[in-house]
C-alpha cells in the first residue's frame, strides 16, 4: 500500500505539522501530498467522554476524506479515569479513514489541574479559554501552538508531541495491516 494524497480535517497548524513529521517517517506515506480542510468535528468544542472525543475524530476524517487514499482526524478531549485528583485526564485520539474502515490511535493521558477540570464542565469553557482566564496562558488559542501540556510540562512535552503519538499509534495498524486485517 503506498499513499500519493493524505488529507486532515483541521486547520490547526499544531496538528498539520505533525502529520507531516510522521508522513516523512513512514515509507507508506513518504512524499505524499498533504492537504488540510476546515471541517467540523460535529462534538462540543471540548469533549468530555472518550466516546464523544473519538465521535470527533472520526468525523474529522470522514470529513475531510475528499479525493485522497487517506485521512486524518485529530480530537483531543476528557476521559473519565478513577483515582486521579480531578476525575479526568485529556488524551489526543487520531481516526483514520481509508473510505471504508477506521483506525484509531491514542496519546498518553495527562491530567489537568482540578481548577482548570471544573471550569470546563461547570463554565463551558474549552482548555484554552480556561488557561487564559487563569492567567496561565496570554495565548488564546495555546492549543493551536505549544498547547496545554506545554504550560504543565514547563516545555518538556508539546502538543505536539501528544498528535504525534496518537497519529503513530494509529498507523500500528496500517503499517502491519497483515498482522490485523484479514483479506
Amino acid at each position: 500500500m503506498k499513499i500519493s494524497k493524505i488529507c486532515i480535517g483541521t486547520k490547526n497548524p499544531v496538528k498539520i505539522e505533525a502529520l507531516k513529521e510522521i508522513a516523512k517517517i513512514y515509507p507508506l506515506m513518504a512524499g505524499a501530498s498533504i492537504s488540510s480542510l476546515d471541517v467540523s468535528s460535529q462534538v462540543s468544542p471540548q469533549p468530555k467522554t472518550l466516546e464523544e472525543t473519538i465521535r470527533g475524530a472520526k468525523e474529522r476524517a470522514k470529513a475531510a476524506f475528499s479525493g485522497c487514499d487517506l485521512s486524518f482526524g485529530i480530537e483531543d478531549g476528557l476521559i473519565e479515569i478513577p483515582q486521579t485528583i480531578s476525575g479526568f485526564m485529556n488524551v489526543c485520539v487520531c481516526a483514520i479513514y481509508d473510505s471504508e474502515k477506521f483506525y484509531l490511535g491514542f496519546s498518553s493521558a495527562f491530567e489537568y489541574p482540578e481548577k482548570i477540570t471544573k471550569m470546563l464542565f461547570r463554565e463551558g469553557l474549552d482548555v484554552n479559554q480556561a488557561f487564559y482566564e487563569l492567567g496561565l496562558t496570554k495565548n488564546k488559542k495555546i492549543g493551536s501552538f505549544e498547547g496545554a501540556v506545554s504550560v504543565l510540562t514547563k516545555g518538556r512535552w508539546k502538543r505536539s508531541d501528544t498528535v504525534k503519538q496518537a497519529i503513530t499509534s494509529a498507523l500500528v495498524i496500517l503499517e502491519n495491516r497483515d498482522l490485523y486485517l484479514k483479506s
